[in-house]
């Protein structure tokens, strides 16, 4: 019912409500930073870092209201006008997943609510209370009633209504790969749009020349940083041979050095698996890289002096191999493995020898090395020199392979994803025949 009046709202003012939105977040950050860490796990640190990115996407899309132009293109016709618009979809559905349950709603709900949809957001079970917050400061901001739902719930139990529904005319998820894909079977059965975002298998090449302090450095926030728990996680190191086992001894040394506890502790580093059920995903995966044949050389067990909570040390396998399971599935948790290459050419070849495909990066000095990594990375992002892990409001984020279905989200990619282009002729001439000219 909400949809023909906020749809009907000019771009401007509904990027208004973004910008009213932006300014109460600034006023509450410390407030929903803490709500995260409580929910998820995350520290303190990473939850005021995730703020920041969900206020950089409400500023963004804020600006957009502006900018969702169509386009003017000449036609074949005579005295004929022909342009563009964008429009809204009608009502649409976000699933939201765990890990990022602030900054993931955002870059789903800022480019929907902008371009005129209205919105039945479902965020992951286990973090509701983050959720409400979202909902609670866009009432404040002043969206009108019923623009934003809030649907609470295990997704057993409402994601079939979800997906049937026939007054929702896209889905836009991110979660594991067979929630996906079955999403997406179902929705394509009903004819309705879907963007999926799911599983990665990050790696990070670390080429002869490879500068170690900064590719430690790297390694070691995309692999522990928020416990694994990230779809841009680096969960895979292909280094060749001459600075492999160097890399190795740094990286034990630092992981060691990593204080695991209650994020809201300001000194702490890595906090708990979000659940139980993810703890003993990551324990059951450390028994399946040792049965395999990998090489346990760090981590691996919970800590004995923290008592209650689902904590794992931070995890690094050597004597990998790409065809074990470890290197090819996704574990999310802190847990990394070392592949070592005769070759840059065998380096790309095991990075890419995944069925994912959303991040990865390189540590070279090299710029050739460099652009022929860019041009046969099989993933949809490229960093070079820094962590595989981040996104921009202003960049496309995504993936191909497994990783993906549909459109990139963020950018103009996200307002591509919420819309569609209504194409228009107007005739000017005296008459309605269509005078071609060629």
């Amino acid at each position: 019912k909400a949809f023909p009046s906020w749809s009907s709202t000019p771009g401007p003012e509904r990027g208004r409500v973004l910008l009213r939105a932006a300014n109460i977040v600034r006023e509450r950050a410390e407030e929903i930073a803490r709500m995260m860490t409580r929910e998820e796990g995350k520290t303190i640190q990473e939850s005021r870092g995730e703020v920041l990115k969900g206020l950089a996407l409400l500023e963004y899309y804020a600006g957009e209201g502006y900018r969702m132009g169509g386009r003017t293109t000449p036609a074949e016709a005579r005295d004929v006008f022909s342009f563009t618009l964008r429009k809204p979809l009608g009502v649409v559905a976000l699933i939201s997943p765990f890990n990022f349950p602030w900054a993931n709603p955002m870059w789903k709900l800022c480019p929907a609510l902008v371009t005129g949809n209205t919105v039945l957001l479902k965020p992951s079970e286990l973090t509701p209370m983050t959720a409400s917050l979202i909902v609670e400061i866009f009432h404040d901001a002043g969206l009108p009633p019923g623009v934003l739902n809030l649907l609470i719930g295990l997704g057993k139990d409402v994601g079939d209504a979800i997906v049937e529904a026939p007054q929702i005319k896209a889905i836009s998820f991110t979660g594991s790969n067979a929630i996906g894909t079955a999403i997406n079977v179902k929705a394509a059965a009903l004819g309705k749009k879907v963007s999926c975002e799911m599983g990665g298998k990050n790696a990070v090449v670390v080429l002869d020349d490879a500068d170690l302090d900064k590719a430690t450095q790297a390694i070691i926030g995309g692999a522990f940083g928020s416990t694994g728990q990230r779809c841009t996680a680096t969960s895979r190191i292909v280094a060749t041979a001459s600075v492999k086992e160097e890399l190795l001894a740094r990286l034990i040394e630092k992981a060691n050095q990593l204080k695991i506890g209650n994020g809201l502790d300001e000194s702490v580093d890595m906090g708990p698996a979000v659940s139980d059920s993810q703890l003993k995903k990551d324990l059951s995966y450390v028994e399946v890289a040792k049965q395999d044949g990998a090489k346990l050389v760090c981590g691996g067990k919970q800590p004995k002096n923290l008592g209650n909570g689902y904590y794992i040390e931070p995890t690094i396998f050597d004597n990998v191999l790409p065809n074990m399971r470890i290197f090819q599935e996704e574990v999310f948790g802190p847990v990394l493995s070392i592949v070592t290459a005769k070759s840059m050419d065998e380096a790309f070849a095991f990075a890419n020898q995944v069925p994912f495909g959303l991040s990865t990066a390189i540590f070279s000095q090299d710029i050739n090395s460099i652009m022929h990594y860019i041009n046969k990375a099989e993933t949809g992002m490229v960093h070079i020199n820094e962590p595989t892990i981040g996104g921009e409001a202003q960049l496309p984020f995504g993936g191909v392979k497994a990783t993906s279905i549909g459109d990139r989200e963020m950018s103009d990619e996200g307002l591509n994803f919420f819309s569609h282009t209504k194409t228009v002729f107007l005739n000017y001439s005296n008459s309605a025949e269509r005078s071609m000219m060629r």
